[in-house]
């Protein structure tokens, strides 16, 4: 059984203290192009349907994060409830965890705030079952070299330490991905090391897996790494996207498609959307919804659809990182949707208010659509718009090398 969905992010805040006589704030607040990397690691985050942060920091250093969450929050494309929390800095990084387990979800990312890793996660989310689960490759390669790992594909059994690798509790603890669930908070006391105490306990019981996953990291501690994080981060991580109509393209067109029972996969689309993100873009829908405004279905009826449809492409290994609808129609039978709107293909609000939010460039995106107004949409977007119909998405991207 899986964890998924997982909706939180606990990141750890380095606990250092500030150098005596400057006022050199924490790594985590680093300037990188115009935001902190902290605020570049929450948009990774939230790619993938995280929706709650959890931010531990000391008392020694809360007071710079206290001021920096608002600006942090201002550079989000998608709303997001953030919680800073204090917690004792003599606790250690698995104390900290201890003191906030009463606000933990019950299963939650933990990674720690000056590392960021970018790559497809909902691979790795998709795959961690229940227990405990860290994520490889993220940083050095000396991180995996502490474990004696075996398994099949990329998963991989993490049943003993190397423990002649003597940089093991300083590189893999606060540099890596882990999944954990409320199992944990059995290894957890006042005052101990993730490092150094938890996560060796977590293999000597044979409860701590790995999965491994390509992508790149920067490890803001290292300073070789903070010079190339400030240049990189504001090209990589604004990514190019790829638009997608939802009826005709990612389910088959049964007219009205409110609910569930109504809902029919496209051949091979989940696999596709997977693939997509697997290439470095961002996936986002958007759709007329006139069902609701014949009343047909409600919002909230499309809502609860969606939210299902975005779930199940990331249980397929894939994610959408944002969608927009308009459920506006001239001729509604329903008053209050009835008329025209700016965001109702072939108009391109809903492609650019996405373009907005996610700093998007229009030469670097996509629309897939079945539809001549998906099409005409895209192209007053200035983007490529690319007809599906009669050959499936599937086929459409099979032929394209940006998703190989």
């Amino acid at each position: 059984m899986s964890h998924f969905p997982v909706r939180q992010c606990v990141i750890l805040l380095e606990f250092r203290e500030p150098d005596v006589g400057t006022d050199t704030p924490p790594h985590a607040l680093m300037q990188c192009g115009d935001r902190p990397f902290l605020a570049w690691l929450m948009r990774e985050m939230q790619r993938f349907g995280i929706d709650d942060f959890l931010l531990l920091a000391t008392e020694r250093s809360v007071l710079y994060f206290e001021t920096a969450v608002e600006l942090i929050r201002s550079r989000l494309p998608k709303p997001a409830n953030i919680t800073l929390l204090t917690v004792p800095h003599h606790a250690g990084s698995g104390g900290m965890l201890h003191h906030a387990r009463q606000h933990l979800q019950e299963c939650f990312l933990f990674c720690a705030g000056e590392v960021l890793f970018s790559g497809n996660l909902a691979r790795f989310l998709t795959h961690a079952g229940q227990g405990n689960w860290a994520l490889l490759r993220v940083g050095d390669s000396d991180d995996q070299e502490s474990f004696a790992c075996s398994g099949k594909d990329d998963e991989k059994v993490i049943p003993s330490l190397l423990t002649t690798h003597h940089s093991y509790p300083a590189a893999f603890g606060k540099s890596g991905i882990f999944l954990f669930d409320h199992s944990i908070f059995q290894y957890l006391t006042a005052a101990c090391s993730l490092e150094q105490d938890v996560v060796p306990a977590l293999v000597k019981h044979g409860v701590l897996k790995g999965w491994s996953l390509p992508g790149d990291t920067w490890n803001v501690r290292r300073p070789e790494d903070r010079a190339q994080a400030k240049t990189d981060l504001p090209t990589t991580l604004l990514r190019p996207a790829v638009f997608l109509d939802r009826d005709g393209v990612i389910n088959h067109d049964h007219g009205w498609v409110g609910t569930r029972d109504r809902f029919e996969w496209e051949p091979n689309v989940l696999k596709t959307i997977a693939k997509i993100t697997d290439s470095g873009h961002h996936v986002f829908i958007v759709t007329n919804q006139s069902g609701i405004a014949r009343g047909f279905y409600t919002e909230d009826h499309l809502e609860q659809l969606m939210s299902w449809v975005i779930n199940t492409i990331r249980e397929h290994g894939g994610t959408v990182d944002d969608w927009r609808y308009c459920p506006m129609h001239p001729e509604a039978v329903v008053d209050q949707y009835r008329g025209q709107s700016p965001n109702r293909k072939p108009s391109p609000g809903m492609i650019l208010d996405l373009s907005s939010r996610w700093e998007l460039n229009p030469a670097r995106c996509i629309m897939f659509g079945d539809q001549i107004s998906d099409i005409q949409a895209a192209e007053a977007a200035g983007i490529k718009g690319i007809r599906v119909g009669p050959l499936l998405l599937s086929e459409l991207a099979s032929q394209m090398s940006a998703f190989q």
